[in-house]
C-alpha cells in the first residue's frame, strides 16, 4: 500500500504536468462558438480518453520498458529530464505558446467532433510529460493495490481538470493574464523540483544496480 507522501507526490506531479490553469484558455480557444453543453461534451470525452491512455501506461508502462530492456532507473533519469524541460518552458512561458500553436493547427485541420481526441486528449492532456510522469510513478508503485491507488490518483487529477474546463471561462476571467502567468510559473518551479527528484532517484537506482553487478 502506497504511503500518503507517495500519493500526494503522485497527485501533485500529475496535476502540475497536466496543468489545468494552462489548459483552460486553450480549451476556450478550441471550443470557440460552441454552446455550454457542447463544451461539456468535449471536456468529458477528452478527459475520459486521456484517463484511459494514462491508466494503460500506469498498468503496462513498466512492462513495456522491461521488454525493451530499459531499467526503471534509466527511465526515471530520462523522464525527469523531460519533465524538467517542461518546467523550464512553464517558467519562461514557452509551453503556453506551443500549446496555442497546437490548438490553432487543430482548428483548421480537424472537425469539431474530433477536437476531444486531438488535440485535447492527445497531446494537450495525455502528452509526453503526463505519460512519462505516469510511467515513473508506476515504477515506484509495484504492487496491485498501489497500482490501483495510482489509477485513482489519475482519475482524481483528470476529474479536477474536467471541472476546471467546465468553469474555464470564469477561471480565465478571474485569473487574467497576470494571474495566469504567476500561477504557471509557480507550478513550473514545483515541477522542476519534482523532476530533479526523479533524476536523483534514477541515479541512485542505476548506481545500485551497477554496484550489485
Amino acid at each position: 500500500m502506497a504511503s500518503a507522501d507517495q500519493l500526494i507526490n503522485a497527485f501533485t506531479t500529475l496535476l502540475v504536468t497536466i496543468d489545468p490553469p494552462g489548459l483552460a484558455p486553450i480549451f476556450l480557444g478550441l471550443t470557440v462558438g460552441m454552446s455550454r453543453v457542447q463544451r461539456k461534451q468535449v471536456a468529458m470525452r477528452g478527459s475520459i480518453i486521456a484517463f484511459i491512455i494514462l491508466a494503460v501506461f500506469a498498468l503496462f508502462g513498466a512492462s513495456v520498458l522491461g521488454v525493451l530492456g530499459i531499467s526503471i532507473g534509466a527511465f526515471r533519469i530520462a523522464g525527469g529530464l523531460l519533465l524538467f524541460w517542461i518546467a523550464f518552458e512553464m517558467v519562461f512561458e514557452k509551453r503556453q505558446d506551443r500549446k496555442e500553436k497546437t490548438s490553432e493547427v487543430a482548428i483548421t485541420k480537424d472537425h469539431i467532433q474530433n477536437i476531444a481526441v486531438f488535440p485535447l486528449a492527445i497531446p494537450l492532456i495525455a502528452g509526453p510529460g503526463a505519460i512519462s510522469a505516469t510511467i515513473l510513478l508506476s515504477g515506484s508503485m509495484q504492487g496491485s493495490l498501489e497500482r490501483a491507488q495510482l489509477i485513482i490518483v489519475i482519475a482524481a487529477s483528470l476529474l479536477l481538470l474536467f471541472l476546471a474546463l467546465l468553469i474555464a471561462e470564469r477561471v480565465d476571467r478571474f485569473l487574467g493574464v497576470t494571474g495566469r502567468a504567476i500561477l504557471t510559473r509557480l507550478l513550473g518551479v514545483i515541477l522542476a523540483a519534482l523532476a530533479t527528484q526523479f533524476v536523483v532517484d534514477g541515479i541512485k537506482s542505476t548506481m545500485g544496480i551497477v554496484s550489485a553487478g
